[in-house]
């Protein structure tokens, strides 16, 4: 039996007694000088308990469970630190607020009666906006007192700075995990911090791994074996969590949501994870911008050697491929095909799905 449903009981029940109250009062009132069709007393007690009845069925969840769930997403939705600061700031100003209620009461009225309920009002709405908005600030100077780091935030110097990369996390992707090249770049030790793979996701890769789609689910299956190497390296901290965010379907956005609240950036491959990321203001590591950004920097003019596999789309182009990945269309390179040949760089063009460098045979 779901909350909806008893509410709907319970307002339903509520509002046909008010309404056989007030049904039993407007009859006594109407019968007071009956007509002939005046209804008695009895049936305005019926009548409008059934109307108020149907009303509170209808209207009670309305005011009731769901302003209490939707206020509930918006609090899943905002982090502790920003949730602490308003707490914070709305103590701060209450407290000026209580401070100048006294003088301000003794104005002639009706502005002593009116101007300390309004401080209440300004005061504290000033103190939650100005709290939220340096609370940065505010945790900086909280740990700089207490010489530890407060909501992730380590002062520089001091003996706990030198762990701060311990402390740090990181939310993986779905997307990321299938890729697999997470394994490799975690070993090398460019990726500070833990790991975190919420519960959530490890049950998105489950479901692909058992899609009846053979493609499907042996990226699945890879995935599975991804995040087993990455927990059998010691060097690798790895975490799977049971933190949830309830009341959102879409797995992006419960990592948005997510990292929004932990403070942490999206380590993923996906483009669209990427942009409604950082449009939100949540920080993404994208191995695929990573990737473009380690290859080889080569200037029109450079010579390189490389190995013809394939002719190009054009006529007597050949294609051959550098040791990281980068495509090297070569002009007249169809007669190299199957050998490796110095080339000249003549030039280099980035793309959306990398970079591309055009040669000629040297």
């Amino acid at each position: 039996m779901s909350l909806d449903f008893i509410f709907r009981l319970i307002g339903m029940i509520v509002f046909s007694t008010l309404g056989v109250y007030w049904g039993t009062q407007l009859g006594r009132l109407a019968n007071q000088d009956p007509a002939v069709s005046t209804f008695s007393v009895e049936q305005y007690a019926f009548t409008i308990g059934l109307v108020g009845a149907l009303v509170g069925l209808i209207l009670t969840p309305l005011i009731t469970v769901r302003p209490v769930r939707s206020l509930r997403n918006l609090l899943t939705r905002i982090s502790a630190h920003s949730l602490f600061a308003a707490l914070v700031g709305l103590v701060v100003g209450l407290l000026i607020a209580a401070l100048l209620s006294f003088p301000l009461s003794l104005l002639p009225a009706p502005f002593g009666q009116i101007l300390p309920f309004v401080g209440v009002l300004i005061f504290g709405y000033l103190g939650i906006s100005i709290f939220v908005m340096r609370q940065m600030d505010l945790f900086t100077m909280l740990s700089s007192l207490t010489g530890r780091g407060v909501g992730g935030v380590v002062p520089v110097g001091t003996e706990s700075g030198s762990n701060w990369a311990e402390s740090r996390t990181i939310l993986l992707d779905t997307s990321v995990i299938i890729d697999g090249r997470i394994a490799d770049i975690a070993r090398t030790g460019f990726l500070p911090g833990s790991l975190l793979i919420p519960r959530f996701v490890l049950q998105e890769l489950q479901f692909i791994a058992d899609s009846p789609d053979g493609l499907r689910r042996q990226r699945g299956r890879r995935g599975m074996e991804v995040i087993s190497n990455l927990q059998k390296d010691p060097s690798i901290p790895v975490r799977i969590s049971d933190i949830d965010v309830e009341g959102v379907r879409e797995v992006d956005d419960k990592l948005i949501i997510l990292a929004r609240q932990l403070r942490c950036p999206i380590l993923t491959n996906d483009y669209n994870l990427n942009r409604v990321a950082e449009l939100q203001g949540v920080p993404v590591l994208n191995i695929n911008e990573l990737a473009n950004a380690v290859k080889s920097v080569l200037l029109p003019g450079e010579v390189i050697n490389v190995r013809v596999i394939q002719e190009g789309k054009e006529a007597n182009q050949g294609v051959g491929y550098m040791d990281d990945g980068t495509m090297v269309v070569i002009e007249n390179g169809k007669e190299y095909l199957d050998r490796e040949v110095d080339v000249v760089v003549t030039k280099v063009l980035q793309t959306a799905a990398g970079r591309m460098i055009f040669a000629r045979p040297e």
